[in-house]
């Protein structure tokens, strides 16, 4: 299923070295070489107190979370594993002290961030639909559905996160520390992290969720990997941008112009993704993901085909 990417993958794939499958795909930190645009210090918003504990009550609440929407099989919990994972591997990189320019920093901004993604499911799962952002409306119609795959799950969640919620994070938190120097290579760190993680969250997915996740593995390689991360990093890159437009608003009026182009070009990529991503009810349905994630035999599928029925075994 990871399809998408390796059309995208395939055009570089002749420049990158096999490698082996427990390899990281290769790490190329493109966005690094963009530089932040000139901004003042502004004192940002301080969740906690910037340790490693912050981290980990992040991750038990993620856990918490998503313990029960996997013992359902809920489709909500590809996002909730994938963001789960993410964090685990967050949490290993900064157990050195110096990973970061300054890691108590970024910790606060896992936490917001976190945060971001917990009040929109909450009010999604309590009918408040007004009050989740419309990228979100999207990937949580889609997981109570069921008309996506896993894949189409996880990246309906990434986009929800990245493309919508990160660029208010940033915004929130600060975007140059107080010395004057930005924050945007600690952002960039983060994108070396994503791909460590991307290969065994993608396996993770469809060892657990959808066999289908894992269709487009070239063996040997780690190019489907390679693609994702760029997509990851791309957003991440825009992300950024706009939390400039964001902290660069010369009044209130042009901050909301910014902040309601975020929102629109976030659904937007979710309509998108919603429609790459739909069962085609013949060779991927949801049925058949239901019945893996179960643990239960796979349902035959059934179509029509020149008037006949066709069941494929």
């Amino acid at each position: 299923m990871r399809r998408a990417f390796l059309i995208l993958a395939c055009g570089v794939s002749t420049l990158l070295p096999a490698t082996p499958w427990a390899a990281d795909p290769p790490y190329v930190p493109t966005t690094s070489l963009l530089p932040a645009l000139p901004a003042e210090y502004a004192p940002g918003v301080a969740a906690c107190d910037g340790s490693t504990r912050c981290v980990d009550r992040v991750i038990r609440e993620m856990e918490r979370r998503w313990a029960p929407l996997d013992e359902d099989c809920d489709h909500d919990a590809v996002f909730a594993l994938t963001y789960l994972e993410t964090t685990r591997e967050y949490r290993r990189a900064v157990s050195d002290p110096a990973y970061f320019d300054d890691n108590a920093f970024v910790n606060n901004e896992d936490r917001v961030f976190a945060g971001f993604y917990f009040v929109a499911h909450d009010a999604w799962e309590a009918g408040r639909v007004a009050d989740v952002p419309p990228a979100w409306r999207v990937a949580f119609d889609a997981a109570d559905r069921g008309a996506v795959s896993a894949t189409g799950n996880m990246l309906l969640g990434m986009n929800a996160h990245i493309q919508r919620d990160l660029p208010f994070v940033l915004w929130s938190i600060g975007l140059v520390a107080p010395d004057g120097s930005s924050r945007k290579p600690d952002h960039d760190r983060v994108n070396a992290i994503l791909n460590r993680v991307t290969e065994p969250m993608m396996d993770a997915v469809a060892a657990r969720y959808d066999a289908s996740a894992d269709d487009g593995d070239v063996p040997g390689t780690s190019i489907d990997a390679f693609a994702m991360n760029q997509f990851i990093q791309a957003w991440r890159e825009g992300a950024w941008r706009n939390a400039e437009l964001l902290a660069s608003a010369p009044d209130g009026a042009a901050r909301a112009l910014v902040a309601r182009t975020i929102e629109i070009e976030a659904a937007a990529m979710a309509q998108v993704l919603r429609t790459a991503f739909t069962y085609d009810g013949v060779l991927r349905s949801v049925a058949t993901r239901d019945a893996f994630c179960r643990g239960e035999p796979a349902p035959k599928l059934c179509t029509g085909v020149l008037g006949l029925g066709v069941c494929l075994p």
